[in-house]
């Protein structure tokens, strides 16, 4: 039996929702109700936000998890999220090549146009990625010692995504495999993916304030440089929702899949080297905060 469908937020209310560590206020457009975590069957309610004052190309599908009612308390929590942020929000980097699929600010559009119809996404074929199963447990693990345990990757990492990609670039003994221009857009388009989708969708709510605390440490630096294997994986379990979101044709999203494939296999067998095995304790007052 599945949980009672029971939604927090309806259409047209005015919200707060994070994106990334800060809160902005939003109004939901639509509402519904989605596989959340493919890896443990978890289902709930998503929204469809509009935040005030940004370009449509700016509105996006969010959990529950991410929006907050509008009321005195939550308005004064986004006002400390943003005393507490060091500078202002980091315009979103281009991707190049064809993986410039989720950069869609710079394509035109009359005025009633959707940047990303959801008639048109529900028709595109399913993406798999399949995950190792190894890797899979990775993933439980992570989310057990993060939400359950109460526990945080240490940061920075070594080895950092940049490292990790640039590892498994030398790990082609083919020179020209290393040099193919396919090969070596898909690694900027990877990292290119990760630092859009850290902030926005591949933290626990636990862990957002480490992420303002280390961005405050590290400035200058991409999220990339900071973040390393265990956050990257979970991108790669997001790949095949991002890229049904894009406007690839069928042919690169082929090859964008055999690579991820293939760095997927490569991440299974050098896991010890690159994923860790131990996540630190989160400090009674990082807890306390959390809790605030």
């Amino acid at each position: 039996m599945s949980k009672q469908r029971q939604m927090t937020f309806a259409e047209n209310e005015n919200v707060l929702c994070f994106h990334g560590p800060l809160l902005y206020e939003a109004k939901i457009l639509k509402t519904d109700w989605r596989v959340l975590d493919p890896l443990h069957g978890e289902e709930g309610p998503v929204y469809l936000v509009h935040y005030r004052g940004w370009k449509q190309t700016w509105d996006e599908w969010v959990p529950e998890s991410r929006a907050l009612k509008l009321n005195e308390a939550n308005l004064a929590k986004q006002a400390s999220l943003k005393d507490s942020y060091p500078g202002k929000k980091k315009a979103i980097p281009k991707t190049s090549g064809s993986l410039d699929s989720t950069d869609r600010g710079k394509k035109s559009r009359t005025k009633d146009t959707s940047v990303d119809k959801e008639e048109d996404f529900t028709k595109r074929p399913e993406i798999k990625v399949p995950i190792p199963d190894s890797l899979k447990a990775q993933l439980v693990d992570d989310w057990e010692n993060i939400t359950k345990n109460q526990q945080l990757v240490p940061l920075p990492r070594t080895p950092n995504v940049v490292q990790i990609l640039e590892m498994y670039r030398e790990s082609k003994k083919d020179k020209k495999a290393k040099n193919d221009e396919v090969f070596q857009e898909v690694l900027a388009g990877i990292k290119t993916y990760f630092d859009k989708c850290l902030g926005n969708m591949l933290l626990y709510r636990f862990e957002r304030q480490q992420y303002v605390d280390v961005r405050k440490k590290n400035v200058g630096k991409e999220d990339s440089e900071i973040y390393g294997g265990e956050h990257l994986l979970r991108l790669f379990v997001q790949f095949p929702m991002l890229i049904a979101h894009t406007q690839m044709d069928q042919d690169s999203i082929n090859a964008l899949r055999e690579n991820l494939v293939s760095m997927l296999k490569w991440m299974q067998k050098n896991h010890k080297e690159l994923l860790l095995s131990e996540y630190e304790n989160a400090s009674p007052a990082y807890q306390s905060i959390v809790k605030s």
